[in-house]
């Protein structure tokens, strides 16, 4: 079993003495660092801890901020640590801590919660879409061609004056949305 820890500061200006000092007195027997911003999903070196993470090993940050920007990112991380089957724990935050079950309880928690956000969010979204359609908002890109051009193109297609190449040169639209045309 190792203890990793993981440090990071957002810009350049701050530095990482205070945590690294923190991850070696909680154990820490490596420490991944880097400089870069919470909101940056390539973050070099989390993705170096999480891969060199084994069964039993325990992750170890000083704040949750500094791991992740919001509660689905935190939760992310967190399931890459728990598949790998490591542990989790945040100096800081007591409650953040998978090697104990109250700690996997309140994660576990926080987890139902962000997954019920979700569900509103997509549910609120979905009837959104279902209001606007029924006011006549169109979904979707907008038409290549105008109302005038579709029906012009149809009557040249139907009485055999030009191809679908012909028409797709003169609109300036692939054979593909003539095409469509045709079928409609």
């Amino acid at each position: 079993m190792s203890i990793y820890g993981y440090a990071r500061v957002s810009t350049d200006g701050q530095t990482l003495d205070a945590q690294r000092a923190a991850l070696k007195a909680a154990g820490a027997e490596r420490i991944y660092q880097e400089k870069a911003s919470g909101a940056r999903t390539d973050r070099k070196e989390l993705a170096r801890v999480l891969k060199a993470l084994e069964p039993g090993d325990v992750l170890i940050i000083t704040r949750l901020d500094r791991l992740a920007r919001s509660t689905r990112d935190l939760l992310n991380v967190l399931a890459m640590v728990s598949e790998k089957g490591a542990g989790f724990r945040s100096l800081a935050d007591q409650w953040a801590d998978t090697t104990t079950p109250h700690g996997r309880l309140m994660l576990t928690v926080l987890g139902g919660l962000a997954e019920f956000e979700r569900e509103l969010i997509r549910s609120r979204t979905s009837e959104g879409r279902v209001r606007a359609v029924a006011r006549g908002v169109h979904m979707g890109r907008p038409a290549k061609l105008t109302r005038h051009q579709r029906e012009e193109a149809r009557k040249a297609l139907e009485s055999g004056d030009a191809t679908q190449a012909d028409l797709a040169r003169r609109f300036n639209v692939s054979q593909a949305t003539i095409s469509r045309l045709a079928t409609q």
